[in-house]
């Protein structure tokens, strides 16, 4: 930080194990890519390469080299890891990220169905490669899944070797955790909590008030992901109070005054 204001929360310092924010890419360019670091990059924990972009982003190579050269770990996609699969090329998968020097890998069935016992083996193989990420829910608005059920899968995904297993939203934040209007599950997201441990989980969480809930339920140091480039700056401020959604959050009430 530039300067010192009392009563702002502690975040997590870099490289953070909880706290983290995990930032979508969608096909920034390398000069914005570039751009981006130089503002994000202590802010930063995690950025993934959206959906199938990594295919068809020009100067591939080049891009994630400007993320790990500032230590900010980089991944394809969960949809590419399905694209792969379900074409019976995972030694192909585990292949191209080793070439692209890729040391996390997301597992999830968000587009096709794995039975929930294979989905667990190739995480646990998949950890013998990267620090695995694994998607919990489906891209489908019509498939909703009941809490325990949610809980469960978590759990197992968990015990099968995921460093973290990441809630489901798509890059809309419109399904899975979420009702087709944005609006948070908080009955689901309420339960889960009850028995899976908040450092553990990545919330996909794309818009202003879906960050906002999950910053006012779990703590400045929650884990957001699927965050907008142009979104870090803003979101830390949300985090640590200076944004006016959370102004009043952490403020001693001795030190409030009314204007």
């Amino acid at each position: 930080m530039n300067f010192y204001l009392s009563q702002i929360p502690e975040r997590t310092a870099s490289p953070r194990d909880y706290g983290l924010t995990m930032v979508m890419d969608k096909g920034l360019s390398l000069e914005e890519a570039k751009n981006f670091v130089s503002v994000g990059k202590d802010y930063v924990d995690i950025v993934k390469l959206g959906f199938g972009t990594s295919m068809v982003t020009p100067n591939l190579r080049e891009k994630i080299e400007v993320y790990q050269s500032n230590n900010i770990p980089v991944y394809f996609g969960g949809t590419l890891f399905e694209a792969f699969l379900i074409r019976n090329n995972m030694d192909d998968y585990i292949r191209l990220c080793e070439d692209y020097g890729i040391k996390y890998m997301e597992v999830s069935d968000g587009s096709i169905t794995i039975p929930h016992a294979e989905k667990c083996g190739y995480i646990e193989r998949l950890t013998k490669h990267a620090t695995v990420l694994s998607e919990v829910g489906s891209k489908d608005a019509t498939n909703i899944m009941a809490p325990y059920k949610w809980i469960q899968l978590m759990q197992d995904e968990l015990n099968a070797g995921a460093s973290y297993v990441i809630a489901e939203a798509r890059e809309a934040g419109n399904v899975g955790l979420y009702r087709d209007s944005g609006e948070v599950r908080q009955g689901l997201v309420n339960e889960i909590l009850t028995k899976i441990p908040k450092e553990k989980i990545i919330w996909e969480a794309p818009q202003k008030n879906q960050q906002l809930y999950f910053i006012q339920l779990v703590g400045c140091n929650v884990n957001l992901g699927n965050i907008a480039p142009t979104e870090i700056i803003p979101l830390e401020t949300m985090r640590i109070g200076l944004r006016s959604d959370t102004f009043h959050l952490y403020l001693n009430d001795g030190n409030k005054k009314s204007y």
